[in-house]
């Protein structure tokens, strides 16, 4: 127990840093996410809250973090619409917890190991494309979407990726010139913080670039106001939090589900469905995350699955929106230095102080900030070298990869995911198919020989080398290598051995036997 404290409290100069980082990039996407979801707007901070302390410890993952799933925000939104009250809907949340926490134990987390990894990467790459498609607009003070997390919410879920463009170019007419000002010195000094001539410098090491890019932001809208109104960044360009002031708002804001609608059977249905979504999405970003790790950790799904089940329990019972590990505010974790639990664990408290006593300050930081940050993020999830290395593991690696992106840009992540999954499942029967069994020839002497498994998908290929044997040939099938023959290969081979002797082929067989096999039509 010692060597874990030890160990926690050796990494806090890297933990508390990025966990500001995390608390300030979460903060507003917590809020957004609210809005976007049709839900109040303090259930985002609940949400934000619960996923910091008590998942953070809950989960076996160090860089995770979790809180409102934007994801789900269609979902949300149409599932309160259609019980027609949020406190029901609180229910449904209550109750997809408990299924989140019974697929936990029923060792469902292996299902996020099937993934490939071309699947993941691909997911990674999308989810950096749309944060920068979607974080311009915030980082030029143009007036978009106040949400701004992974993309598939109000508007993108709706609409297509043309359409998220088309906002793109209508932006160059409704720019803020003092948010794009704050936008581009800040990816400025991101960039020039993390090359290897400023990181000699301890201070550099010390402090975090997004940290000084808020201090900047602050600074600056300050100046603006008072010295150079031209440049003044506007309200609704600013982080906007509700004051609350005393433990005793923060509690009014808390609400119960309403038990009554137990026996609605529309409660169970959207329950199942967050269950299962918000199960995919954390096991789909724990992978992610597990990825991006610099010491290569290995989280264990199904742990991760009985904490955002019970998270997803309590955040019901008080009032907040669903949970799911979330890959950009944990790619915003492992991007910060973030090192363990902690850093996750002191941004929910730090979402809790923040809108318990300092909301007033915190609404002096402008979005474009925040912007310039995840553009950041964006890019390193979507780097030019990351496309140019799965194209030189050749097509079966890159068609899955690409795929994945575009499906992911132009539908929403889970579609894109099943589709990435269907074209990558295609790759790896393909290369088995073809793997499974090689014919050699030597002048008129012939090897089969059957590798690993070959299964009944590799009978039209067989009977392909096979009728291509010619008439006065010798034929070799070697199947010492064969882990498992299927019952259709066996049958295929007992009747080429039949009609072999017909055209003078001589066939010898290694490794197994046909014996046994009857053969097909007798």
């Amino acid at each position: 127990m010692k060597s874990h404290v030890n160990y926690y409290l050796s990494n806090l100069g890297k933990d508390i840093p990025a966990s500001i980082v995390v608390f300030l990039v979460a903060l507003p996407l917590c809020l957004g996410i609210a809005l976007a979801s049709g839900a109040p707007l303090f259930s985002g901070v609940i949400a934000g809250i619960i996923g910091g302390t008590i998942v953070a410890w809950g989960s076996g993952s160090h860089l995770s973090v979790s809180g409102p799933a934007a994801g789900l925000t269609v979902i949300v939104f149409d599932a309160i619409a259609t019980l027609g009250d949020f406190k029901a809907f609180l229910l449904s949340l209550v109750i997809a917890g408990v299924l989140q926490m019974t697929l936990g134990f029923l060792k469902a987390g292996l299902i996020g190991a099937f993934f490939p990894a071309s699947v993941i990467k691909g997911m990674l790459a999308a989810i950096g494309m749309i944060l920068i498609i979607k974080q311009t607009p915030h980082a030029t003070g143009f007036d978009a979407s106040f949400v701004g997390d992974e993309s598939y919410m109000q508007e993108s879920a709706h609409s297509s990726f043309t359409e998220l463009l088309q906002s793109l170019h209508g932006m160059i007419h409704g720019v803020s010139p003092g948010a794009t000002v704050v936008s581009i010195v800040a990816l400025v000094v991101l960039v020039l913080w993390e090359t290897n001539l400023l990181r000699r410098l301890k201070l550099v090491r010390l402090v975090p670039g997004p940290l000084i890019v808020v201090v900047w932001g602050v600074g600056f809208s300050l100046w603006a106001k008072n010295f150079a109104p031209e440049l003044a960044i506007s309200e609704r360009h600013m982080v906007s939090l509700p004051e609350l002031g005393s433990i005793s708002n923060f509690v009014a804001q808390l609400r119960m589900p309403d038990f009554s609608y137990i026996g609605n059977a529309k409660i169970y249905s959207i329950a199942a469905t967050l269950a299962i979504i918000a199960s995919l999405e954390t096991l789909l970003s724990i992978e992610a995350v597990d990825k991006l790790d610099p010491h290569k950790r290995i989280s264990p799904t199904n742990r991760e699955l009985k904490a955002q089940g019970f998270a997803n329990m309590l955040s019901g019972l008080v009032g907040g929106l669903p949970i799911t590990a979330v890959i950009v505010r944990s790619a915003a974790n492992i991007n910060s230095g973030g090192q363990t639990r902690m850093s996750c664990f002191f941004h929910g408290i730090f979402l809790a102080i923040s809108v318990l006593f300092f909301a007033k300050y915190l609404n002096m930081i402008p979005l474009a900030c925040l912007a310039a940050i995840l553009l950041q993020t964006g890019y390193k999830l979507a780097k030019p070298s990351m496309i140019r290395e799965f194209y030189n593991k050749g097509w079966n690696q890159f068609l899955p990869f690409a795929i994945t992106v575009v499906a992911i840009l132009f539908t929403d992540l889970l579609e894109g995911i099943v589709i990435g999954m269907v074209v990558g499942i295609i790759f790896v029967l393909r290369a088995n198919f073809h793997e499974a069994m090689t014919l050699t020839q030597h002048g008129s002497h012939y090897l089969l020989r059957l590798h690993k498994d070959v299964s009944f998908l590799n009978k039209a290929l067989l009977r392909k080398h096979l009728s291509g044997i010619p008439e006065d040939s010798t034929l070799l099938i070697d199947g010492n290598k064969a882990l498992f023959i299927d019952q259709d290969i066996l049958e295929t081979i007992a009747d080429f051995l039949l009609a072999a002797p017909d055209d003078n082929i001589n066939v010898e067989i290694q490794g197994f036997s046909v014996e046994n096999v009857v053969p097909t039509g007798h």
